[in-house]
């Protein structure tokens, strides 16, 4: 064999050596994509009760999801049913009764059904020692006392007028606020005397107010249904928060909160 020839063979293995290191390498390098990984993110439209709960819930999804993530929106159910029929941009729905989750299914946005996952009931809110002495519903209505409610398309606000149909007592309130946290913040920074909240946002309010319960309430107990909204572009991602809500580890967080079974 001659010179020339040798060296063009060697030449030839090299290249072909070289060849197959590089697919190896390739093939080294491009990592496998892991069975069943998601990431995302996903809104999470909720009753402005639910804020304590649904933070807790939302640390425990985003443990069970890697990659994943939830924001939310909290505010009062009727502001938020109102803004998805406008074309507001959500994966999930939490209402905090049924009236404001039926227009939502009456305007076609959920996905399957709604499911009720908690209830809740109203209690008085006053300042820290309850320096007006209010005792029942009724001294509400006394003169010298200022109340602040929820608005009546507000679900809260739909409890007390049922309280007070209930009752026969009438309310004249200083101001009727969009979410029950606004008539709890109206109560903490001593703007009114006494405030229609629910007994989540009173014991989440720790010392900064009293709790008065008031038997009548119990004929006004609202129910919080939640559901996965058509227009998610993550509807695996919605589903699972709303079976996590529905959960046992969701209901724990709720528990704790202070709201009742459905």
């Amino acid at each position: 064999m001659t010179g020339a020839r040798m060296f063009a063979l060697a030449l030839t293995g090299v290249a072909a050596m070289a060849l197959i290191g590089g697919c190896s390498s390739a093939t080294q390098s491009a990592p496998a994509s892991p069975s069943g990984a998601g990431g995302g993110s996903i809104t999470v439209f909720a009753a402005a009760s639910l804020k304590s709960a649904f933070t807790e819930i939302g640390e425990q999804f985003k443990t069970d999801n890697p990659g994943s993530s939830v924001e939310f929106s909290f505010a009062g159910s009727s502001d938020l049913v109102t803004q998805l029929t406008q074309g507001a941009d959500a994966d999930v729905f939490a209402s905090a009764d049924t009236r404001n989750m039926d227009k939502a299914v009456s305007a076609d946005l959920v996905e399957g059904g709604p499911v009720n996952f908690a209830t809740n009931t109203l209690t008085i809110a006053v300042a820290p020692g309850n320096p007006k002495g209010i005792k029942t519903f009724a001294d509400l209505a006394k003169p010298d006392t200022s109340v602040v409610v929820c608005a009546p398309p507000v679900p809260c606000g739909g409890a007390t007028e049922k309280v007070e149909k209930a009752t026969g007592v009438t309310l004249s309130p200083v101001s009727e606020e969009t979410s029950v946290t606004d008539v709890l913040g109206k109560v903490t920074s001593g703007q009114a005397d006494a405030g229609l909240v629910y007994v989540t946002d009173a014991a989440g309010a720790g010392d900064k107010v009293s709790s008065i319960a008031f038997p009548e309430a119990a004929q006004a107990v609202n129910t919080y249904p939640i559901a996965a909204l058509k227009q998610s572009k993550h509807a695996d991602l919605a589903h699972r928060f709303v079976d996590l809500v529905t959960g046992e580890a969701g209901q724990k967080a709720l528990a704790k909160a202070g709201f009742a079974k459905p």
